[in-house]
């Protein structure tokens, strides 16, 4: 209080299409003000914002190995992960749960006859899934891991599922130059189905906001970033006859790809 008896005064100004308008508030007003309705204003938003980050939270998480087994245990019982490559985000599901891989198609807005690719975690693990017999020793080592989706014959030997791509007797499988998908793929103990994350016919999805709109879809998503590689996606190359090869996608890393096949004397098959 000043000699006067008065309480002191407390100069707000308030911006008024583009001016200061002065105004004088007892400071003791002022101060129970911002005790009372702004506090708890403040606390409420402070509330929401963290309530919303739980929410985010109880589905999206870093791709790194601490929630691997957690995404292997999602994969087990028939739910759609989201999941980061070395080209593209991915939703990926056990390819031998037709319910699984059915939600994929769904949430996707893809029709059936659309092949599915599948994923595995090293390249020995393809000779379970597909005919490599033919090849040149040492191209799969070569091609993979990498942006490439090899194109293989299933065989009477593949234990893949037949509910997967019916009456296809080939099956596309990458070997992704990516940690999280490649620990998740091994620990699932079957194929993984890996198909770009995105509604069909719209651009791919190089970071999870991309693809914002699905994450409802999924149980989880994992979150690996931005990626690097563009939206060309891997490079699809058809391996299925001996000593011949086809590109049937250009995709990031075509020059690559055919220069590693020619080096292994494979031949591009006339169209």
């Amino acid at each position: 209080m000043n000699l006067s008896g008065k309480l002191p005064l407390f100069i707000v100004r308030v911006p008024q299409k583009g001016l200061c308008k002065l105004g004088f508030v007892p400071y003791l007003l002022l101060e129970r003000r911002l005790r009372g309705g702004f506090a708890k204003r403040m606390a409420s938003s402070l509330q929401k914002c963290e309530v919303g980050a739980e929410s985010k939270m109880g589905v999206v998480h870093p791709a790194t190995e601490v929630y691997a087994d957690e995404a292997i245990e999602a994969l087990k019982a028939g739910k759609v992960i989201a999941v980061p490559t070395d080209t593209l985000y991915g939703f990926a599901c056990d390819a031998c749960s037709l319910e699984a891989v059915n939600r994929i198609y769904d949430i996707k807005g893809r029709k059936h006859t659309s092949p599915l690719a599948i994923c595995v975690g090293d390249v020995p693990d393809i000779n379970r899934f597909a005919v490599t017999a033919h090849l040149p020793s040492g191209l799969l080592d070569s091609l993979l891991p990498g942006p490439v989706t090899v194109v293989l014959q299933r065989g009477e030997s593949s234990i893949l599922e037949k509910s997967l791509n019916p009456g296809l007797d080939s099956i596309g499988v990458r070997v992704p130059d990516s940690n999280f998908i490649r620990i998740v793929s091994r620990g699932s103990g079957s194929a993984v189905a890996l198909t770009s994350a995105n509604l069909s016919g719209k651009p791919s999805s190089v970071c999870i906001n991309d693809f914002e709109n699905l994450w409802e879809h999924c149980a989880y998503v994992y979150d690996g970033g931005v990626l690097p590689a563009g939206r060309a996606g891997s490079t699809v190359v058809d391996l299925t006859k001996p000593e011949k090869y086809k590109i049937l996608r250009p995709g990031s890393a075509k020059e690559e790809t055919i220069a590693i096949l020619e080096k292994h004397s494979l031949v591009a098959e006339a169209i």
